[in-house]
């Protein structure tokens, strides 16, 4: 595979289950009272942290996971199992969705800066999108496909950040309706790649075996 399809595989297959889109009700509640300065500041440290939760987990999550002798298919099969859970989540939105628990709400209320939680972990950075980039590292082959996931990290986290800026406007354009349509999509990709990241590990687990 070619840098350029690699960047854009690594691209879409991360922004779509990170998904910050369906993240905007819960940001714009937790910055309700704001000002449009800390609104921004609160997106910008959000998804600098999103990017160094997801960039560690890109060239260390593997080893670590290995360190506790973790194999490979092992690895990339739990991580298909965590991103299907999302994307059925996600296909029902109603129902799942992304969204806290009350005492999560309840304890972000109470904290002055929410950027790194609840925002940046567990609602932009979740077990979804880092089972993503740990597959990513798993299936790198040179230091040019790191780089390239890297990038892709990069942009996803950059996207994040303009959907974040601009999500007052964003969602009363979209509205209810359209953001039920784009997460239950963003839904069925994210389940389309915790099924591939599943048979990838079955496939290497009865090569090896």
């Amino acid at each position: 595979m070619g840098i350029g399809a690699l960047l854009f595989a690594s691209f879409t297959s991360l922004f779509s289950v990170v998904n910050p889109i369906t993240a905007m009700p819960v940001f714009m509640a937790l910055t309700k009272e704001d000002t449009e300065a800390e609104r921004k500041l609160t997106a910008r440290k959000a998804t600098v942290y999103m990017f160094f939760v997801l960039i560690t987990f890109l060239f260390a999550g593997t080893y670590i996971l290995q360190f506790f002798g973790i194999s490979m298919s092992g690895i990339r099969i739990a991580g298909g199992l965590v991103i299907m859970k999302a994307g059925f989540s996600m296909m029902n939105p109603e129902t799942g969705g992304r969204k806290l628990s009350k005492e999560d709400q309840v304890a972000a209320m109470e904290k002055e800066d929410v950027s790194f939680s609840p925002l940046a972990m567990p609602l932009l950075s979740g077990p979804g999108s880092i089972a993503v980039v740990i597959g990513f590292g798993s299936q790198a082959a040179s230091l040019t496909d790191y780089m390239v996931n890297g990038v892709a990290v990069f942009l996803t986290a950059l996207s994040a950040f303009v959907i974040l800026r601009v999500a007052p406007w964003l969602n009363k354009f979209i509205g209810k309706s359209g953001m039920t349509v784009i997460t239950r999509m963003m839904g069925f990709i994210a389940l389309s790649i915790g099924v591939q990241f599943v048979i990838n590990g079955l496939g290497r687990f009865f090569d090896w075996v």
